[in-house]
């Protein structure tokens, strides 16, 4: 039987710039792609610019539409410079919370990006 391969995790954005910026400046990702309205960034995740790909996907982009992210996905990054990722954080980030250590024993930030999708950063287990 045939199956499909899982690929990436592609998330609508309103502004290309401003979450290229959050997620290469402030988190260190690195772009592999970079089609303007879609970028494709080396860990697999793959931002698209939302009302293009509305377009693409249902002939138009949606009128009246709520932001993309609403707090049920969490994009989960791991790094061992979890302090040094903090930092790089600009006081205007909509933070859930700082550095905090979980139940589980693993120290992590939880914020939002530019579009409400929820980032999780933590350190390895």
């Amino acid at each position: 039987m045939a199956k499909p391969v899982f690929i990436n995790t592609l998330v609508f954005v309103s502004d290309m710039k401003r979450s290229v910026d959050f997620y290469c400046h402030r988190l260190g990702q690195t772009v592999a792609q970079d089609h303007g309205d879609f970028v494709q960034l080396e860990n697999g995740l793959a931002l698209h610019r939302g009302p293009a790909l509305e377009a693409t996907m249902f002939g138009a982009p949606s009128g009246e539409r709520s932001p993309y992210g609403r707090g049920n996905l969490v994009l989960y990054f791991e790094t061992d410079e979890l302090e040094a990722v903090f930092a790089r954080m600009p006081l205007k980030t909509d933070l859930i919370h700082p550095i905090e250590t979980q139940a589980w024993g693993q120290k992590v930030f939880r914020c939002y990006d530019p579009d409400g999708h929820i980032v999780e950063v933590g350190e390895p287990m």
